[in-house]
């Protein structure tokens, strides 16, 4: 079981795929285009899901692409070392996922044209659906019971930004 974070201003990241120094370079320095779409979540609220219906409302209801590419190339996740590398070199318009705090978000969000998409879920939701799918993985420290799991959320000690390295360690 992996139980060793890598924290950055507070918030728990897998020590496996993010590094401070990425994170960092993400807030202060990736420039978002104008063209650019951001999609941003809480992790469990949906992002796969959103994910696929705009990248349809792209290719205006062509399946094609959605069918063919995967969805860790055509929304790559901001914050992780796997897809910040494509993202940088992406020519534009460049579809993204996060699931970065406002207060890590790339400051250019702030002064640039870029679309921004912020998905909410009943947070009873968010917890419920956390709490099944951590628990089915040995990723992380699992909870012992729902109410410890929900002690965590809402201290803030949940799993915030480290339901995508599942995704990208299953890939490699």
């Amino acid at each position: 079981m992996m139980s060793d974070y890598c924290w950055f201003e507070g918030i728990p990241f897998l020590a496996i795929g993010f590094e401070k120094e990425m994170l960092e370079d993400i807030r202060n320095k990736f420039v978002l285009k104008e063209d650019d779409l951001m999609i941003l979540t809480y992790p469990k609220s949906g992002t796969n899901w959103l994910a696929e219906t705009v990248c349809l409302i792209q290719t205006k209801g062509d399946p094609k692409w959605v069918q063919t590419v995967p969805i860790w190339e055509r929304t790559p996740w901001l914050e992780s070392d796997l897809g910040y590398p494509k993202l940088i070199t992406k020519e534009g318009p460049r579809l993204m996922n996060s699931h970065l705090p406002i207060h890590l978000c790339p400051k250019s969000l702030f002064s640039s044209k870029a679309k921004a998409i912020y998905l909410i879920r009943n947070p009873r939701d968010v917890l419920v659906s956390g709490y099944f799918f951590w628990s089915t993985t040995n990723l992380v420290k699992i909870p012992e019971s729902l109410e410890t799991y929900f002690e965590w959320f809402l201290k803030g000690n949940g799993f915030l930004c480290i339901t995508l390295a599942v995704i990208e360690l299953t890939l490699k």
